[in-house]
């Protein structure tokens, strides 16, 4: 159940954003600003977590077995992320900061994944440039 609060929340900060074009994330003002602020960095991570992910199976292609594994292994990461950060997000129930709290919490581990991602599936053993650059973890 809060799993399913937090991805609402996560949404709904995003269609606010859709609304809303005078936001400035540099000038935040209020509880639902840091919500939108924080839902589009999150969206930013997301995106290139799927590119990396989509990268790395198309560079792996010629072995089926390893692409298989990779989506079985994104999929399992998606699980163990909604579970950490819904417990983060309950951690901080009682207040208003629990929002940014769930979705910063889901940022740092997308950014991590996406890191994970590039060093295992993008990269040579040896001095060959990886497929991709490294990605930030910030």
């Amino acid at each position: 159940m809060k799993n399913w609060l937090f991805i609402a929340l996560a949404t709904l900060s995003l269609s606010a954003v859709a609304d809303d074009a005078e936001l400035d994330c540099n000038n935040i003002r209020n509880t639902l600003d840091t919500n939108r602020c924080a839902a589009i960095e999150l969206e930013a991570a997301e995106d290139v977590l799927t590119h990396y992910l989509e990268t790395s199976i198309e560079h792996n292609a010629v072995d089926p077995v390893l692409v298989d594994a990779i989506k079985v292994a994104q999929k399992q990461w998606q699980a163990y992320a909604s579970a950490h950060c819904g417990s983060v997000y309950t951690q901080w129930r009682d207040g208003t900061i629990r929002g940014v709290m769930g979705i910063t919490c889901r940022t740092r581990l997308t950014k991590q994944r996406t890191h994970d991602v590039w060093q295992d599936f993008l990269t040579y053993m040896d001095s060959t440039p990886p497929v991709l650059p490294e990605p930030a973890i910030e």
